[in-house]
């Protein structure tokens, strides 16, 4: 733990503020998720069972939990229109902060390498007053700036990870919400 306090107190601001950023990437990266997640769950187990309503003919429409439902309450006959307008409606706001995942996960491995790049600066820097650096002298100071280079790629790949698992989900809710879409004006059209 006290060489965790040593590499902050012999930490430039620079880097500080790299980490500092990362951090909170890290810490929006895990909150976007479960929130979207658990939002996306509820509502792909909610549009499930009103499809399955829908094909096992308990129902004519939707169920009172489905996102469609408020759209169909509002007209008199469902048609393509009302329900394509729900169903990008109910998907864009399912999807809120997947394009913050796809920025953190682009950016965290660059402004990691920005602090490596200051770190690596600042040692050199501190050396040029000597008249000779052993490896033993460089490496360790290296080896700390290499420190923001590894968190801005952990960092990344929760984020590009965690996207594309929403990317996914929101896939499954698109699809549940056409199908319901095509099962209420196939029946339409039989009338």
């Amino acid at each position: 733990m006290s060489a965790f306090f040593d590499y902050f107190i012999n930490s430039s601001a620079i880097t500080i503020v790299v980490l500092l950023l990362l951090s909170g990437y890290f810490i929006t990266t895990f909150w976007i998720f479960f929130d979207r997640l658990y939002i996306l769950n509820t509502r792909i187990a909610s549009e499930g069972k009103s499809l399955k309503a829908l094909y096992m003919g308990q129902s004519k429409s939707v169920q009172h939990a489905s996102l469609l439902y408020t759209y169909l309450t509002r007209v008199n006959v469902p048609n393509k229109a009302i329900l394509e307008a729900a169903s990008s409606d109910a998907i864009r706001v399912s999807t809120k902060g997947l394009t913050w995942l796809s920025i953190i996960a682009s950016t965290s491995p660059f402004i990691g390498l920005f602090g490596t790049v200051i770190g690596i600066l600042e040692t050199f820097t501190k050396l040029e007053g000597q008249s000779s650096a052993s490896l033993s002298v460089v490496a360790p100071a290296i080896s700390e700036a290499l420190v923001a280079t590894a968190a801005g790629i952990a960092v990344a790949t929760f984020a590009y990870t965690f996207h594309l698992i929403l990317k996914r989900k929101a896939y499954e809710l698109s699809s549940l919400l056409s199908s319901q879409s095509e099962v209420i004006l196939s029946q339409v059209k039989e009338a």
